[in-house]
């Protein structure tokens, strides 16, 4: 595809994104471009918004989230870092994570920042608003909550995992994920961005704990299978060892409609390039497996969504999507109806 199919449409779509982790920052960093500088530009996006998942546990996130009392700001972060216009120095700061074995060692400044704003504030969300602001970040960033919640998993042995960090290593013997409290509410914008939506992403991103925690938060999954919006279901491309060892791409489907039956997802977006041997070598060393090409014969549908297929890998060395190709092709569904040739299909 190439980029002067994007400058001659206006279009002005909502457009909302749902998960957590890189996956959501790599898709955002990709859709920025597409987003009005000013109201007399042509483009596709109008409003931008991120509905970030907040159960992290680790890192310099937990140790925030331990210490101060406050809702992880990692994700939060990366997102805003994402969608800023200012590509290098206040990006960079915003990413810089402090060396050392003392106390402020493994820190990231940006994290820091959050800290002390939500501090000053007294109001995360707020926050995390002035601080896009700085960033002049091209959309809006949501909390999925500002509920303090903590991720449990009740596992097929009847035992219970709790925190992000543990979940994570469990895999397949997860029976049922719950956020505790259960009753966190999400916040009222949030809904107000569903319910303008014209396109609704779901993914990439760690199933367990990226995805599917800001479709638990009260309200969120009513509120996304009420909106006539286009639904899109973008998948990862390897399995994560310990979460998602043998999944396909459906299984990833299936998984989401288990916690959201009344999701109708009208595409779902799989990779079908296959990464190059020294990558298959170093993944398979870790236990994963690319998704998506194992199959000889590839299927047209997955739960009722219509599967659009694309060379999505970015060059680098870690197995990534490419932000700009995942963002035309995730575009391209938004603007067809289901069942229908999409320009980004390969």
């Amino acid at each position: 595809m190439k980029n002067h199919l994007f400058s001659k449409n206006s279009f002005g779509l909502n457009f909302v994104a749902i998960g957590g982790g890189n996956g959501l920052s790599t898709l955002l960093s990709g859709l920025k471009r597409f987003v009005a500088a000013s109201e007399t530009e042509s483009v596709w996006l109008e409003n931008l918004s991120a509905i970030v998942a907040v159960s992290d546990d680790g890192g310099s996130s937990g140790r925030l989230r331990d210490e101060l009392q406050m809702l992880p700001p990692g994700d939060i972060r990366n997102c805003m870092v994402a969608l800023s216009e200012d590509s290098h120095l206040l990006s960079k700061l915003f990413q810089h994570r402090f060396r050392g074995d003392g106390e402020l060692g493994g820190h990231n400044f940006g994290n820091l920042f959050l800290a002390a704003l939500s501090e000053i504030t007294g109001d995360f969300a707020e926050a995390v608003r002035l601080s896009s602001e700085i960033l002049a970040s091209k959309g809006h960033i949501y909390p999925a909550t500002v509920s303090d919640v903590r991720l449990a998993a009740e596992l097929f042995d009847g035992s219970v995992v709790r925190g992000e960090t543990n979940i994570s290593k469990v895999g397949n013997s997860i029976k049922r994920l719950r956020l505790e409290p259960e009753n966190c509410q999400p916040l009222a914008e949030t809904l107000a961005a569903i319910a303008d939506a014209d396109v609704i992403t779901v993914g990439p991103g760690s199933l367990f704990t990226s995805l599917l925690p800001p479709i638990l938060v009260d309200g969120v999954a009513e509120a996304i299978a009420e909106s006539d919006a286009v639904k899109i279901f973008i998948c990862n491309l390897m399995t994560q060892p310990g979460e998602t060892d043998g999944f396909s791409a459906r299984r990833h489907l299936e998984i989401v409609r288990e916690y959201a039956p009344k999701f109708d997802f009208d595409f779902v977006v799989v990779n079908n390039h296959p990464i190059n041997e020294e990558q298959m070598s170093k993944y398979t060393e870790e236990g994963a497996v690319q998704i998506g090409i194992a199959d000889s014969i590839s299927p047209e549908t997955v739960e009722g969504a219509e599967i659009i297929y694309g060379n999505l890998l970015d060059g680098d060395e870690k197995v990534r999507h490419h932000p700009e190709k995942l963002a035309q092709v995730v575009l391209l569904c938004a603007v067809q109806p289901a069942n229908s040739p999409v320009g980004g299909q390969q």
